[in-house]
């Protein structure tokens, strides 16, 4: 099979002695626990440079950031856009039941088509990469989470790197990751509505390379609504890479936003706790904000490309 990726890449299968460069670099520098990644910062909306810089640290080192800020339960959706913009993500995905500046409050909804999507309840989310549905150009790779208010109990998050994860398991075999960037690997079946046909058939490889050189992941551990490609090859890479989510693998970074928290990422593998609300205080409330844009600053070495 021809993949899409250029062979002087550390991420193609073939290439090993770039990828052995990379590998070294990238565990090197990659945190050991949640509390490396989390920055304290005051306004979101007036970064001054030591903190933008403290920012942009970790998400170098793998893809993602923690910050706390100083604006507590402020709803005002001013915050995370103007942090966003600040890295670079400008192109927003104005996705399904999207509020209407593009983004998503994410809290228990029973009204209309909410209860059919999980974000829109209190149960658990499975590991997944946002806008797995997406394909193209109009992939999501940069992503933000901002708690207004945190639940009563729950709701933790997981986290992992998709780039540790590729290393997982291109140290086991180079055809596992070569089996997962097939342009046929995984499908995403069309939703529909009322009128037809919302959202075609989104079909595409779960780790692919961009313009740039990166990494980039599109996955969902769900079992349903979702097919894999029928072939030894994908079925065992599948299989491998459901086994190492749900091990205790050392790598994954756990916690829990609290109000004026928040994740910048691209598009790192999350899940998400159940929770539960207080029926006497405001229910959990995050905004949620996908991009189609990397974060400016966290492109890999060109020196390891």
């Amino acid at each position: 099979m021809t993949l899409a990726i250029p062979t002087h890449s550390p991420f193609h299968p073939d290439n090993r002695e770039g990828y052995l460069r990379w590998r070294e670099a990238k565990l090197a520098m990659h945190p050991e626990r949640v509390e490396e990644i989390l920055v304290e910062i005051g306004d979101p909306t007036r970064l001054s440079a030591a903190e933008h810089q403290a920012l942009l640290d970790p998400l170098r080192r793998c893809n993602m950031v923690i910050y706390a800020s100083a604006i507590g339960a402020d709803p005002d959706k001013r915050y995370p856009r103007t942090l966003a913009e600040r890295f670079g993500l400008g192109h927003l995905d104005c996705n399904y039941l999207a509020d209407d500046d593009g983004l998503t409050s994410i809290t228990v909804n029973p009204e209309g088509d909410h209860p059919n999507f999980i974000p829109y309840t209190n149960r658990p989310i499975k590991w997944h990469t946002d806008g797995y549905y997406n394909t193209g150009p109009e992939q999501i790779r940069g992503m933000l989470l901002h708690c207004v208010v945190p639940a009563a109990s729950g709701g933790e998050n997981a986290l992992l790197d998709p780039e540790i994860l590729y290393i997982l398991l291109r140290d086991e075999s180079p055809e596992l990751v070569r089996a997962l960037m097939g342009p046929e690997v995984m499908s995403i079946p069309p939703r529909m509505d009322d009128n037809g046909v919302a959202r075609d058939t989104a079909t595409g490889p779960v780790y692919s390379v961009d313009p740039r050189g990166n990494l980039h992941m599109r996955y969902t551990l769900r079992k349903r609504n979702i097919h894999w490609q029928a072939t030894p090859e994908v079925g065992a890479a599948v299989a491998r890479m459901e086994a190492l989510l749900e091990s205790d693998l050392p790598w994954i970074l756990r916690g829990r936003l609290e109000s004026g928290m928040g994740l910048l990422c691209n598009n790192v593998l999350h899940d998400r706790a159940g929770f539960t609300d207080d029926p006497a205080a405001p229910p959990r409330l995050l905004y949620r904000a996908r991009y189609f844009d990397r974060i400016h600053g966290s492109d890999l070495d060109p020196n390891l490309s």
